[in-house]
Formats: structure tokens, C-alpha cells, sequence
């Protein structure tokens, strides 16, 4: 019908996201956008305006599709804190070993490059760390711990989110990357443990 988009707006979202994640922000070039989306320059800016704009897009929808997925890992062991992260970590692990998506991670890839971002993009980064983060800490609430530790805690654990994201692009197989998953796990369990053990001390 005249005046009808003639594509799938969600899909050519997913094919620019794929670009994005693989190449970063600054090497996704407009002709590498146009050929995965099958769309012309005068299409792209039709339907999603600026290439920031549309990085701006590829951007909600990672965290759309991978903050759900977070969001229901940690939410899935109420009163267990240390499972919630480890499964947090299990959802981190299998989309970095999907081989049906790029390696890394998308935020990841763009917070390494905020000082080449427009100041809006570079925010809106910043920002889906800090959701992430604010996730990470609200599973950790249940806890004996101390508010300054478990702030400490939530930002460790989006660290190593992030640093599993680097190692993989580096190469490092998925037997190192769960090593240092079990290890932040496990360092975790044991700062929450002490934090439980020094509350019994004082009651």
C-alpha cells in the first residue's frame, strides 16, 4: 500500500543493533548499516533520522531484550542473593556463547567508546549501566550487609559483567570466563557472609 514502510522496523532494528555490537559506534558505517538492513541511506534516515538517533534505538532494544532477561534472573531467588547472582552471571555466560549474536556485549563495546559519542548517546550508556547496576543491588537488599557494602557489591558485580564482556572479545574461552564468574561469585558469598557474621556479633 502506498505510503507504507515496506520493512519490518523491528527487524532492521535487530540487523542495525548487530552492527553496532560487532564493529562499535565508530566503525559502523552508514553503508555497513545500509547492507545489513537491506535499507538506502535516504531509508535509514527516513525511518530512524540521525545515525545517533538510530544508535540511540539499537541501544533500548539491547537493553530491552537483555535487562528482561536480567531483570528475571535476578528476581527468580527471593532471600538468596548469591544465587540471584550467579544466575544473573548464567544469562551473561549464554548470550556470550550464543553463537547466533556477536561476541561481547553491546554496553559494553559502547562504554569504551563514550568519549567518541554524542553527549546524549554517552548519557543514555551511562544510564543503562547504572539500571543495571541498580538491579544487581536491589537482589543484594536482602542481606545483613551494610547499604555502603552492598552499593560496593552491585558495582563489583556490573564490573565483572562488563570485564567478561572484553575478555571474550579478547578470546578467552567459556572455561575461563565461568572461572571468573564462580570467583566473583564466590567473592560475593563471602563478603555477604562476613557482613552476616559481624551483624551476629554485635546482636
Amino acid at each position: 500500500m502506498s505510503g507504507r514502510k515496506q520493512f519490518d522496523v523491528g527487524v532492521a532494528l535487530d540487523q542495525a543493533m548487530r552492527v553496532f555490537w560487532q564493529r562499535g559506534y565508530a566503525d559502523a558505517s552508514l553503508d555497513a548499516l545500509g547492507s545489513a538492513t537491506g535499507l538506502g541511506r535516504g531509508s535509514l534516515y527516513g525511518a530512524f533520522g540521525t545515525k545517533d538517533a538510530l544508535f540511540g534505538q539499537c541501544l533500548d532494544r539491547y537493553a530491552r531484550i537483555y535487562g528482561a532477561q536480567y531483570e528475571q534472573a535476578l528476581t527468580a531467588h527471593p532471600g538468596e542473593p548469591v544465587r540471584a547472582v550467579e544466575a544473573f552471571f548464567d544469562v551473561i555466560l549464554s548470550r556470550i556463547a550464543d553463537p547466533s549474536v556477536p561476541v561481547g556485549c553491546l554496553i559494553a563495546q559502547s562504554a569504551a567508546q563514550s568519549p567518541t559519542l554524542k553527549e546524549e548517546n554517552s548519557t543514555q550508556v551511562r544510564g543503562l549501566l547504572d539500571l543495571q547496576r541498580q538491579r544487581v543491588r536491589t537482589a543484594l537488599a536482602d542481606s545483613s550487609a551494610d547499604p555502603r557494602t552492598l552499593d560496593e557489591l552491585a558495582t563489583f558485580v556490573v564490573a565483572v559483567n562488563q570485564s567478561l564482556a572484553v575478555l571474550s572479545r579478547a578470546g578467552a574461552s567459556d572455561a575461563e570466563l565461568r572461572s571468573v564468574a564462580r570467583l566473583a561469585c564466590a567473592t560475593v558469598a563471602d563478603t555477604l557472609s562476613r557482613a552476616a557474621s559481624a551483624d551476629a556479633a554485635q546482636g
